[in-house]
């Protein structure tokens, strides 16, 4: 497992499962993963969107969730797509969201910025295990997405870009105090992570944030 290497408050507890944990759509990895954690999961349904929710909203489509009582888990699962953790400073807020590109261009971050109620710049963010730079070639419908980040792209060949995830959720994130992690790619370290372009697998691993 990964623990983040960020500023968090001492209230804060966030872990990233990787390969080794096991795939979270296995019931028995989820026991495992219950075992270390104060409560249940605030499971979502993952739709790629923008969506946020609270722990004890009926309807769990969404891409992102918020809590602010102690034991109250957030959890995103991913395997490509950027799970990015939040808290606030004085540690009253903890938030995950799930940012493939298509919620990257779509606004989760955003929304789940706002949606905590904290100023940015009393929030700060980690960026966990995502397909990187240098493997995440993408196509015009992706590039046009992020045309306003044109930092984020680089040309391989006609009609295809190399996307940096981690360079997009940066500028999006940049009134925050401070945004850490980022640096991984889970298609190339293949003994640590599951990716889904690479091995077009149903296997994912899970961020999980919550306050103590």
């Amino acid at each position: 497992m990964i623990r983040p290497d960020w500023p968090a408050p001492a209230r804060v507890r966030a872990l990233v499962t990787t390969r080794d944990f096991g795939d979270l759509a296995d019931e028995a990895v989820k026991r495992k993963l219950r075992a270390l954690l104060p409560g249940e999961p605030l499971w979502l349904q993952q739709v790629h969107g923008a969506r946020v929710v609270r722990a004890g909203e009926s309807d769990l489509r969404a891409d992102a969730s918020i809590a602010s009582e102690p034991g109250t888990v957030c959890i995103v699962k991913a395997a490509d797509c950027m799970p990015v953790l939040f808290a606030d400073v004085d540690g009253t807020t903890v938030a995950a969201a799930h940012a493939g590109w298509r919620g990257l261009s779509g606004g989760v971050l955003e929304a789940t910025v706002a949606a905590t109620g904290v100023p940015p710049r009393k929030l700060i963010a980690w960026l966990g295990p995502a397909i990187g730079p240098q493997a995440y070639e993408v196509g015009e419908d992706v590039r046009a997405a992020f045309s306003s980040y044109p930092g984020a792209l680089v040309a391989t060949r006609p009609g295809h870009w190399l996307l940096d995830l981690y360079a997009v959720a940066r500028e999006k994130l940049r009134g925050l105090q401070s945004v850490s992690g980022g640096g991984f790619c889970t298609h190339t370290e293949r003994e640590r992570f599951f990716s889904f372009r690479r091995d077009r697998t149903s296997a994912r691993m899970a961020a999980l944030i919550w306050l103590t």
